[in-house]
């Protein structure tokens, strides 16, 4: 059984470097007290993507940035965008813009990865928010929810 786990960290824009970080510092605490009782180790490696790679490539997702992807055994990937980058000049026709948009590298990503939902946990912060929910109070405390956002349609 291989307990070696490479993970690609794609931080992107705006925030996402800030989040991928945190999130980096969390899996290799998890990873080192998992190396103790089972042996194994987590990898890390991190590619340019979206807008700074925009900057530093020429395209959204750079080739070397797929080809990591494609081979990882997982892929953290923080924010995507901002108003630095290109917007399209008509909104019904994304692709009629002024250069590459940062966001085009998700949709390369995804179909390259025949990836298709967005899984989004979501909880209550705290339980003062529990009685502005308008689910029923009894329904909601303590409950978890998870939104699966569909990707592939039109």
């Amino acid at each position: 059984m291989n307990n070696q786990y490479s993970i690609d960290v794609i931080p992107g824009d705006g925030v996402g470097p800030e989040v991928t970080k945190e999130a980096v510092k969390v899996l290799k605490k998890v990873s080192e007290m998992r190396a103790k009782a089972m042996g194994g180790s987590l990898h890390f490696a991190e590619y340019d993507f979206g807008g700074i790679a925009i900057d530093n490539h020429g395209s959204p997702l750079p080739s070397s940035t797929l080809e990591a992807c494609k081979s990882a055994s997982a892929v953290i990937l923080g924010a995507v965008g901002g108003p630095q980058w290109p917007r399209p000049l008509d909104a019904s026709n994304p692709s009629k813009g002024l250069g590459p948009r940062p966001e085009q590298g998700l949709l390369d990503l995804r179909k390259a990865l025949n990836l298709y939902a967005n899984l989004r946990p979501m909880s209550f912060a705290s339980d003062s928010f529990l009685k502005s929910s308008p689910l029923k109070y009894d329904v909601v405390t303590g409950s978890e929810f998870m939104m699966i956002r569909e990707l592939i349609g039109g």
